[in-house]
C-alpha cells in the first residue's frame, strides 16, 4: 500500500536474547557515556588552557564537538529501543536523524582532511607554519567545514522526504539509514540514488584523497628526521592517526561509494557500527588523550579546580 509522509516507521535494531541484550545495552551505554564525557572534557580543557589555543587544538576541539553530535545522532535512539523494545519513530524524526547523521559525518570527514593538511604544513614547512595556518584561517576553515557539512545533504533529504513508502514499515537497522529507507519506497528513487551517491562519494573520496596525500607527505617528512627518538615518536603518532582514518574511510566508502541499497541490510548494520559508534568513541583517545600537552592541561585544570575548592573551605 502507498503511504503518506506521515508514516510511522519501526526501527528493528538487533535481535538478541534477553541476557545478551542486557549486556549489549550496558556496554553501549558505557561507550556512549565515555565518548561524550571524554569529548566534553577535551573541549572544555582546550577552551580553558591558553597554551592550547593553537590551530591544531582548535581542530581537535571542533572534532570533539562533532563526535558528540555524531554518536548522539544514533546511539540514544538505539538505547531507547533496547531498553523499551519500542522502535516506533515518525517519518519526520526519521529524516531528521538521517540528516544529522549524514551532516555530522560530513563535518568529520572535512575536519579530518583539514587536520591532515595542518600536520603536513607543520612538519613540512615548520618555519612558515604560523604564517600559513593563522588563528583566523583556522577558525574560518572550521566554520566552513560545519556550514558545508550541514548543507551538502539538504537536497538529498528533501528528495527523500517526497518519496512514498510501502508497508511493512520496519527499518532493518539500528537507526534510519538511507539505503534501508530507499528499499521501502514505492516511488521512483533513481534521482535520489544519483544525488545521494554523488554527494556521499564526493565527500568521502575527496576527503580521503586529501588525507592520504597529506599523511603520505607527513610520513615522508618524518623519515627525514635525523633523531631516531623523534622519528619514532612522530611516526607512532602519525601512524595511529593514519590507521584510524583509513579504517573509517574504508567502511564509509564500502557503504556509500556504490549504488545505494546494493549492500545487504545485515552487513550494512554491522559495518555501520564502526563509523557511527566505534569511530567517535575512539577519536578522543587517538587524537587528544594520547597527546602529552592535552594530558598535562587536563591535570592542570583538575588541580586548579581542587585548589579553588580548598580555598573556598572555611
Amino acid at each position: 500500500m502507498m503511504s503518506s509522509n506521515h508514516t510511522m516507521f519501526i526501527i528493528a535494531g538487533f535481535k538478541f536474547s534477553p541476557e545478551i541484550q542486557s549486556a549489549v545495552f550496558v556496554v553501549l551505554l558505557l561507550v556512549y557515556a565515555v565518548s561524550t564525557l571524554g569529548n566534553i572534557t577535551i573541549f572544555i580543557v582546550i577552551c580553558l588552557e591558553k597554551s592550547l589555543h593553537t590551530p591544531m587544538y582548535f581542530f581537535l576541539s571542533s572534532l570533539a564537538v562533532e563526535d558528540i553530535g555524531f554518536i548522539s545522532s544514533t546511539v540514544p535512539t538505539f538505547l531507547v529501543i533496547m531498553a523499551t523494545g519500542n522502535g516506533i519513530i515518525s517519518h519526520r524524526s526519521c529524516l531528521m536523524q538521517l540528516y544529522f547523521f549524514m551532516s555530522f559525518g560530513s563535518v568529520e570527514f572535512t575536519l579530518l582532511a583539514l587536520m591532515s593538511v595542518d600536520r603536513y604544513v607543520a612538519l613540512s614547512h615548520p618555519l612558515r607554519y604560523h604564517n600559513i595556518i593563522t588563528h583566523q584561517t583556522c577558525l574560518c576553515l572550521i566554520l566552513l567545514s560545519w556550514v558545508f557539512g550541514f548543507l551538502v545533504f539538504l537536497y538529498s533529504i528533501l528528495l527523500l522526504s517526497n518519496l512514498s513508502f510501502c508497508g511493512p514499515f520496519e527499518v532493518n537497522h539500528f537507526f534510519c539509514e538511507a539505503s534501508v529507507l530507499v528499499k521501502m519506497s514505492c516511488s521512483d528513487t533513481s534521482l535520489f540514488d544519483t544525488v545521494f551517491t554523488f554527494f556521499a562519494s564526493s565527500v568521502s573520496l575527496v576527503s580521503f584523497l586529501v588525507t592520504f596525500l597529506s599523511y603520505s607527505s607527513v610520513i615522508a617528512a618524518v623519515m627525514k628526521i635525523k633523531s631516531s627518538v623523534g622519528k619514532r615518536k612522530a611516526f607512532s603518532t602519525c601512524s595511529s592517526h593514519f590507521l584510524a582514518v583509513t579504517l573509517l574511510y574504508i567502511t564509509v566508502i564500502f557503504l556509500y561509494v556504490r549504488t545505494i541499497g546494493s549492500v545487504s541490510n545485515d552487513l550494512n548494520k554491522v559495518i555501520s557500527i564502526f563509523n557511527s559508534i566505534v569511530s567517535p568513541f575512539s577519536n578522543p583517545f587517538i587524537y587528544s588523550l594520547r597527546n602529552d600537552k592535552v594530558k598535562e592541561a587536563i591535570w592542570r585544570v583538575l588541580n586548579l579546580h581542587k585548589v579553588k575548592e580548598n580555598q573556598s573551605l572555611p
